[in-house]
């Protein structure tokens, strides 16, 4: 018998992160061993190629599949990381409200409107993406690392300039 997600522990309603290598793909949980979720078309199954597509697509579609379809070889787990911090909504508002958007076609954009904000949206009423918060943060400290290297290098550069001239200074005395 195939595994199922209540194997797994999860509940209709539940989040279900899928790592993929170089991002994070989002489902909601239906039961059933069922998941909804948000995909932006693409005709290329290669990590790259679904990459590409997820940082170019401006519409997305919700689909309604079975988990293993979705998640494939990669590994999963079940997320509900907003809990700390917002009150989820009742599992049968979450499951209905994700049915409900099957088949809609969304706006897509990997910064403001991903498959981890309408995951978030459907659970907890709230769009946010740790996927995206992430990767300005790391994004801000590779700005401020190459500051600080900038910096560095001019601190440097004044220092051996200042060092040649007072060698200049000693040489005419």
């Amino acid at each position: 018998m195939a595994p199922t997600l209540f194997d797994h522990g999860a509940k209709p309603g539940d989040l279900i992160e899928i790592f993929r290598g170089t991002y994070e793909h989002w489902a909601v949980y239906i039961g059933g061993n069922e998941v909804v979720h948000l995909i932006p078309p693409s005709d290329d199954s290669s990590p790259l190629g679904s990459l590409l597509m997820l940082l170019d697509s401006r519409r997305a579609q919700v689909r309604r599949q079975k988990i293993w379809d979705v998640v494939g070889g990669h590994r999963f787990e079940i997320n509900n990381l907003l809990d700390h911090k917002y009150e989820p909504r009742d599992r049968h508002v979450i499951v209905r409200e994700a049915c409900r958007m099957v088949s809609s076609e969304l706006p897509y954009n990997a910064v403001t409107h991903n498959c981890e904000h309408f995951v978030t949206e459907i659970r907890y009423g709230q769009s946010e993406s740790r996927q995206v918060n992430r990767a300005a943060v790391i994004g801000g400290a590779a700005v401020a690392g190459v500051g600080i290297v900038a910096l560095g290098a001019a601190l440097l550069a004044t220092l051996l300039k200042d060092d040649d001239d007072d060698d200049e200074r000693r040489h005419r005395k």
